[in-house]
């Protein structure tokens, strides 16, 4: 299974991915990318075969992000309260040439789409941090509410910034899919 929308697909992680997925996300000790996503929890880089100890291949909660066939990101949720079925995401595009230029949109669609379409969902959401101003604008464009702000909990570099919770609601998801600004099938 997997899903495609222009030059962005994201499908289950392959044995193939694994490589390619420890260079971007774990072979740096100070990836470009961690500045951006959640900067403030330490990163660590790991060898090859500590990355291995974790399995991604085949997994429902975590899904390698293609863009022109080649593996550039990831997107993942966790259960935040299962019982209540609250789901959290998350995207990490590694890769800084492919910042700003639609991306991680269409990623996150996609993926919010498939969760929606494969899960009894009632709402999902993401953690950000003030910071990061494109996950925030992401957000924005597929319709997620801010829904908290934590004002300077996140110290980072010498700064305070604040804790973006942003939501999107089973109902407000299936609004837009009938508005077509989120296709019904991808």
């Amino acid at each position: 299974m997997s899903y495609t929308e222009g030059d962005v697909t994201i499908r289950p992680i392959k044995e193939d991915d694994l490589f390619r997925l420890w260079e971007l996300s774990f072979k740096e000790d100070n990836p470009e990318w961690k500045k951006w996503d959640a900067p403030y929890y330490e990163h660590k880089s790991k060898t090859y075969e500590e990355f291995l100890e974790t399995n991604y291949v085949d997994r429902d909660d975590y899904w390698a992000i293609e863009v022109d066939g080649k593996i550039n990101g990831i997107v993942g949720y966790y259960w935040e309260h299962k019982p209540s079925l609250w789901s959290e995401i998350g995207i990490t595009v590694y890769d800084p040439k492919y910042w700003s230029g639609g991306i991680g949109t269409k990623a996150m669609k996609l993926w919010v789409n498939h969760l929606f379409n494969t899960m009894p969902l009632v709402r999902v959401g993401y953690t950000t941090w003030s910071g990061n101003d494109r996950m925030i604008k992401v957000g924005e464009k597929l319709g997620f509410k801010m829904e908290a702000r934590i004002r300077k909990v996140r110290y980072w570099n010498g700064v305070y910034y604040d804790s973006i919770r942003m939501g999107m609601l089973r109902e407000e998801w299936e609004q837009l899919e009938k508005l077509s600004e989120v296709p019904s099938t991808i």
